[in-house]
């Protein structure tokens, strides 16, 4: 039961309780003054949003979308990404007066004391700001990934669970309703028969390849916090906005930018937990031009004791199937199922009809996705529904469809896959201790080393 039914249902049984005499027993019917009392309001809850660019913007419009929630901040190191996105959220929302705006999160959780904290920074900024959260008390939804390395993702679901605050990662293929029926239909009801092989994959040309020319930070950007404990690059148009993920600096590269998405995918359709071992190679061997540093080519298995996941991403060629560039195919000895964000397929071995089945969108129930500048349209029901279900999860304390632990899984499995690359041997994974087995030199890479003055949580909590 959530909140509003909650408040509903007890102030209806309020008025039984004094009025029962009043009750008509022929009719079961109250008097109707009572049948018109209006139930208790529900007071809005207090949101506020770290990093308000692209997908900062997308998550809290949907947010507001599925309820009337009271978005007290906002805050960005970039001061015109920050105003403009506050002029966005005040008109969208209708709001009596605009959102507080903040450059230091700290801040922000002192002053505004949010319910509710939406965290859509660069990746290297995701543990600092969802620890502090949720130490101040607040409910949080983080995008994905979790983490830049696997320590601060390990001190994320140990200050969730210490705090006990619901924590739901920005995974939301688990919440998108085509994948969900994919899961229900083909695979819950073992229509695939015995699985032995996914494969997940990306094949867009998504990888920077310019290389513009290094120049001081614009004046709306305070590139020191930016750059926050992770190494500060010199500044090039390719660090902000939005194409950070060009450089290992602040991001896991297209492995965890992409590869955690179907990774999840396919954990979540086949409940599976962690790997028992993580391999992969791969390497920058076509585009060595450009500025990124990131991997062009890479491929990982993730060993799920009898059952393997393998992930293959290049930026550059074509796909094999035009119609999934990025998706996950779950191979059984009864029949193939692929599914992507924008579809899914399932053809049966031997006797069977295929079905195909479209993403849904919700272009009328909400129009003013029609006109939002850069929304995924496509995407837009997925997150209105991680957002219903992390709604849902604050109201009962329970956890979410994604919850933190779930994400924590999937990055950390896929920076393993990044370890595993630079090392160039394959890792076993003893998820009970969270380390790396009889691999020393691994487990000193599974923090890194933070920029002063900023200290690692890892480092904090031990």
């Amino acid at each position: 039961m959530d909140r509003r039914d909650f408040l509903s249902t007890t102030t209806t049984a309020s008025l039984l309780g004094s009025a029962a005499l009043w009750i008509d027993p022929a009719r079961g019917e109250l008097p109707s003054a009572l049948q018109d009392s209006s139930p208790v309001p529900k007071k809005k809850r207090r949101v506020a949003a770290i990093g308000v660019g692209w997908y900062g913007k997308c998550d809290l419009l949907r947010l507001m979308q599925v309820e009337p929630v009271d978005v007290v901040a906002l805050c960005d190191v970039d001061s015109q990404m920050l105003a403009n996105a506050a002029e966005l959220i005040t008109k969208r929302g209708k709001l009596e007066k605009p959102p507080a705006l903040y450059s230091d999160y700290r801040k922000l959780l002192a002053e505004a004391k949010p319910d509710i904290v939406l965290i859509a920074t660069p990746d290297h900024w995701h543990a600092l700001t969802m620890i502090a959260a949720v130490e101040a008390g607040a409910d949080v939804y983080v995008q994905k990934p979790t983490s830049v390395d696997v320590a601060e993702s390990q001190a994320m679901l140990a200050a969730a669970r210490k705090h006990g605050r619901v924590v739901q990662v920005g995974t939301q293929r688990r919440s998108t309703p085509h994948i969900a029926e994919a899961k229900q239909k083909f695979i819950d009801t073992g229509m695939l028969g015995k699985i032995g092989l996914v494969e997940v994959y990306c094949y867009y040309h998504m990888r920077a390849k310019e290389n513009p020319p290094i120049t001081e930070p614009p004046e709306n950007l305070d590139y020191e916090m930016w750059a926050g404990p992770a190494p500060k690059r010199p500044y090039s148009a390719l660090i902000h906005p939005r194409r950070w993920r060009a450089f290992t600096e602040y991001g896991n590269g297209i492995m965890g930018d992409m590869c955690i998405h179907m990774l999840d995918t396919a954990r979540f359709m086949l409940g599976l937990g962690w790997p028992q071992a993580v391999s992969s190679v791969g390497g920058i061997y076509v585009d060595r031009q450009s500025q990124a540093n990131i991997p062009d080519t890479q491929t990982a298995t993730f060993d799920f004791g009898d059952l393997d996941v393998v992930w293959q991403h290049r930026s550059y060629g074509s796909t094999p199937d035009p119609k999934y560039p990025w998706g996950v195919t779950i191979y059984g000895d009864k029949g193939t199922l692929k599914v992507s964000v924008m579809s899914y397929d399932f053809i049966p071995q031997g006797r069977g009809e295929a079905v195909h089945k479209d993403v849904t969108y919700e272009l009328e129930e909400y129009p003013e996705d029609k006109t939002e500048k850069d929304l995924e349209k496509h995407v837009a029901p997925a997150i209105r529904a991680h957002m219903r279900n992390f709604l849902k999860a604050i109201d009962e304390r329970s956890k979410p469809i994604a919850d933190i632990e779930e994400g924590h899984i999937s990055t950390v499995s896929c920076l393993l896959a990044n370890l595993s690359l630079e090392l160039g041997r394959t890792l076993r994974w003893d998820a009970v201790n969270g380390l790396v087995i009889d691999d020393a030199e691994a487990n000193s890479r599974l923090a890194r080393p933070y920029r002063a003055p900023w200290v690692h949580p890892g480092v904090k909590l031990s």
